[in-house]
């Protein structure tokens, strides 16, 4: 989801609002009744609480929906955050060690001290190491290949698993706004109700049951603006963190082709290993 897009459901709900309070401002002008005002500004303060608690049930339930959606959203915040640290300090962590490693036999030994005996990485080398097992008889030609298949499956499930929980930022920053703006309707339509109810014209009583509505589409933003930002930090992070996987499984194919090498050049007799050296020389 990117920002553009995000964006987009907050601007409509802006313009619909706008429209329809462009469209009421004529009636309130030719002195229509407004509607029924479920506070006395003059027994009690106008303030958001207040609006809140005197609001119709539809657009309190409206608000409390979405006062839920942003304790999710800062919930998986800090969640995510955490776990994505941790993540991230033991994939550097492991990648060091398979880096200062000179075999793969010595970067397993590297990574089974400590915290790093257990992870993506850990689960990358074992993967490395189990393919050279099963190819002990088999042509050296297809062991890289096959090995880069399973380091990029192991991947991508790192990856998926990672990226669990986000979906639900993104569900919220694209739907939070079009919640609150049918609180923001609900309460104007039934303000335009309490119009034909009553036969008052004052704006100090039309004000109150406005404000009620709008209260739904500000509930409703401060909602989605986090989920929309939150959501696009971890996606740069979690793509950050699969560039660190990608580099371990780029060091375990390095050890498996020096391996390889070895392996071919010791069986290779002296004799056969200088004659292309003699044949260049001549």
């Amino acid at each position: 989801m990117t920002g553009r897009a995000a964006a987009a459901p907050c601007r409509i709900a802006a313009a619909t609002l706008a429209l329809v309070l462009l469209a009421a401002a004529p009636a309130l002008a030719q002195g229509l009744p407004p509607p029924i005002a479920s506070i006395d500004v003059e027994a009690e303060p106008l303030s958001p609480w207040t609006m809140i608690r005197h609001a119709d049930l539809v657009v309190q339930s409206v608000m409390g929906g979405l006062a839920f959606a942003s304790l999710v959203t800062w919930t998986i915040w800090l969640a995510k955050t955490m776990e994505l640290a941790a993540a991230r300090r033991k994939a550097g962590a492991a990648t060091r060690r398979l880096a200062e490693a000179d075999s793969l036999d010595q970067g397993l030994r590297a990574l089974d001290r400590g915290w790093t005996r257990s992870g993506p990485v850990a689960d990358l080398a074992q993967a490395a190491a189990m393919e050279l097992r099963r190819s002990a008889d088999l042509p050296a030609e297809g062991v890289k290949e096959r090995l880069a298949i399973a380091l990029a499956r192991i991947e991508a499930r790192a990856g998926r698993v990672m990226a669990r929980g986000t979906g639900v930022l993104a569900t919220i920053g694209s739907t939070a706004p079009f919640v609150g703006l049918f609180g923001t309707v609900w309460g104007i339509m039934n303000a335009f109700i309490g119009i034909s109810e009553t036969r008052q014209t004052s704006l100090a009583v039309v004000a109150p049951g406005i404000a009620e509505a709008l209260v739904a589409t500000a509930i409703g933003l401060f909602a989605a603006i986090p989920a929309v930002i939150i959501y696009n930090h971890f996606a740069r992070l979690i793509a950050g963190y699969r560039a660190q996987l990608a580099d371990a499984g780029a060091e375990l194919l390095q050890h498996v082709s020096r391996d390889l090498d070895r392996a071919h050049a010791a069986a290779t007799p002296p004799a056969v290993r200088r004659a292309p050296q003699l044949a260049a020389a001549e």
